[in-house]
């Protein structure tokens, strides 16, 4: 079945089927990055695919891939680069879907600061919030200009990108998201600019993806939860104003300046078919991280990912 007509198939058969109840993990509290996700709730598209979808936000973000992993949780977001770490550790996960399809993570300076190029950073302090992934990315960056990590000092602001660089206690942050940090910082007098990693020697790679336990997850239940997201993105695409009414008025928390600037920047990065798999894309990335010693060996794409939509 073409992937087209996956999600009206799935839909019209969706009276027919008893609700089969879900748990869905998000990376982090609600905000604009889960539009698809909320906008198939409250459309009913859920419904419609005969699922009760449970949506919960974590105590500690790194927690949602463990939980799928252990069985606790249908299906969690988490993030590419992340996964690709995940399986080398031996996590049982794979990603069955997509929803934020480009990379978000960028090196974030103050507009008017000191750092003009990648070169500037030498003997600057760079703030991270996630060791790892975060600090192989940032090598990459830096190789471009023939600098590594021992050139720079890495600082852990924990969850506080932007205040630290605005507050100067660091010179640079990587980690910081493009749709968010930038209009945090505009909204507050201090501008920002990005280096984006994908223009800076970073394979390109899905920000944000669905991840489950190959070994225990519902493979008919998935693809009804992706045919529903992928319904959800259409009516975003189609209607940005109506569909960000519907989104900010589930919570109050969501209707300021922050998430609608943030809707309008991240409407056009979710992903249109969000159970299609990009083999390529992980194939490249699993190269990289090899080549850069993250992993001891690169994985078949077949460890790591499975196209639910060519099923």
């Amino acid at each position: 079945m073409k992937l087209t007509t996956l999600a009206a198939a799935l839909l019209a058969a969706g009276p027919a089927m008893a609700a089969d109840k879900m748990t869905l993990m998000l990376d982090w509290f609600v905000n604009p990055d889960h539009g698809p996700i909320i906008i198939a709730e409250e459309k009913g598209y859920f419904a419609d695919a005969g699922l009760e979808v449970e949506v919960i936000a974590p105590a500690d973000p790194a927690d949602p891939p463990k939980m799928a992993a252990a069985g606790r949780a249908d299906l969690a977001i988490s993030y590419q680069p992340q996964l690709h770490l995940q399986v080398a550790e031996g996590l049982p996960l794979k990603r069955v879907g997509t929803l934020v399809a480009t990379p978000l993570n960028c090196l974030l300076v103050l507009e008017d600061g000191p750092i003009e190029t990648i070169a500037d950073l030498k003997d600057r302090k760079v703030g991270f919030s996630v060791a790892g992934v975060e600090e192989e990315l940032l090598s990459a960056i830096l190789k471009g200009s023939d600098l590594s990590l021992d050139d720079i000092e890495m600082v852990n602001v924990n969850w506080s990108l932007s205040p630290s660089l605005m507050s100067g206690q660091v010179d640079a942050v990587i980690g910081a998201f493009r749709n968010f940090e930038l209009n945090q910082m505009d909204i507050e007098g201090v501008p920002g600019r990005c280096f984006y990693l994908e223009e800076e020697g970073v394979p390109s790679y899905d920000e944000l993806i669905y991840v489950a336990n190959p070994q225990t997850m519902d493979e008919d239940m998935l693809r009804r939860f992706l045919g529903a997201t992928e319904l959800a993105t259409q009516y975003i695409v189609n209607h940005p104003q109506e569909s960000w009414e519907i989104f900010s008025g589930t919570s109050a928390e969501l209707r300021d300046e922050l998430n609608e600037r943030a809707w309008a920047d991240t409407l056009p990065r979710f992903a249109l078919r969000p159970a299609a798999l990009d083999t390529g894309r992980y194939a490249r990335f699993e190269a990289f991280l090899a080549e850069a010693g993250m992993i001891e060996a690169a994985r078949p794409v077949s460890e790591l990912a499975v196209d639910l939509g060519a099923q």
